[in-house]
């Protein structure tokens, strides 16, 4: 496939991100917070109601009362998901990708994921992968391979097996071939100006969530050309093994439209939450940040799938949870150093 382009890319970009001028920043007020090494990826709700982030540079941070902490040092740490109380899952990727389990007493490994993506592949193609997401269900683990294209599960004592790989999918080339400067591109991407008007895209499995109804949802991102408007929200069928999405019966998709997201989260009246990167799409993100023009959260009615945009204009957000009080939460400037922080919408 022609350049591979991941989520895992833009994690160390991050120095040379732009700081992105928005003007319709849609947030209540900042949460004291901390200082994140970053980049920043997961963000969680613990069931005490304190805020668990996972900071890439240092590891798992908790906010809570107004105070930050770090809990467990965990290095190139994705994201997070407690399980129950003084216990939590998470993912590493980096040179790592791993699946740990955290307690007050130590760090534990469970499962090795990038030994799994090498042994098994599921999707077929290019071995990589970049564990991204988790979600819990039931004493196991949903995880979603960025690079591998794979939704996987993981049991407490390291069983690891794939539920679901997404297609990949003709899309169009034009808005690659604007943030590079087409005719007279970026160094190091005039390839781009030479492609034709549609190509191939990998799905990138950015994010999933356990649904009201018991079964998984999966977001996509879209890797190069990093289209707008092309990234989709997947149904899968609970309890489904080794399906194809796009040919398999077990997977359908409930709401597109969207443009290089990110994260999904469900809150509690069923309401699926959908973070995009930026509405110009990761690659202007990639490139500096002087084309992009901001990400949006937006609010999925149960049921119907009706999407509205709930927050926009929000500068590099990566990760949304809603808290016990039913407030909600998101990470922004998530990959820029120093600059990092959660936010209140």
């Amino acid at each position: 496939m022609l350049h591979r382009s991941r989520v895992r890319a833009l994690a160390f970009v991050a120095v040379s991100v732009a700081l992105v001028s928005v003007s319709s920043v849609a947030y209540a007020a900042d949460v004291p917070s901390f200082d994140f090494t970053t980049p920043v990826f997961g963000l969680a709700t613990a069931p005490d109601g304190s805020l668990l982030v996972a900071d890439a540079g240092s590891g798992i941070v908790e906010l809570r009362k107004g105070v930050g902490k770090l809990v467990a040092e965990l290095p190139e740490v994705t994201d997070v998901a407690p399980e129950g109380r003084g216990a939590m899952w998470a993912l590493t990727s980096g040179e790592d990708h791993k699946l740990y389990m955290v307690t007050r007493g130590g760090t534990h490994q469970i499962a090795d994921i990038g030994a799994f993506e090498a042994a098994v592949n599921p999707d077929g193609g290019v071995i990589e992968s970049n564990p991204f997401d988790l979600a819990k269900l039931h004493g196991k683990v949903l995880i979603a391979d960025a690079a591998a294209n794979a939704l996987l599960i993981a049991d407490g004592v390291g069983h690891v097996d794939w539920v679901a790989t997404l297609p990949d999918e003709l899309v169009p080339t034009a808005n690659a071939k604007t943030l590079v400067r087409c005719p007279d591109p970026i160094p190091d991407f005039a390839f781009a100006c030479d492609l034709p008007d549609q190509i191939p895209a990998e799905a990138v499995t950015t994010s999933v969530a356990v649904g009201p109804d018991g079964a998984y949802y999966l977001s996509e991102l879209k890797g190069f050309p990093a289209p707008i408007g092309e990234s989709k929200v997947w149904r899968i069928e609970p309890g489904t093994r080794h399906a194809h999405c796009g040919s398999s019966p077990a997977c359908s998709v409930v709401a597109d439209g969207f443009t290089s997201i990110v994260d999904i989260n469900f809150g509690p009246d069923g309401t699926l939450h959908v973070v995009e990167l930026d509405e110009a799409s990761w690659l202007a993100v990639e490139l500096g940040g002087a084309d992009a023009v901001g990400g949006t959260i937006d609010a999925c009615t149960w049921g119907s799938f009706t999407c509205t945009e709930e927050a926009t204009g929000l500068p590099i957000p990566i990760a949304v949870t809603i808290g016990k009080s039913g407030a909600e939460y998101a990470a922004i400037w998530a990959l820029v150093p120093g600059q990092a922080k959660v936010i209140a919408l």
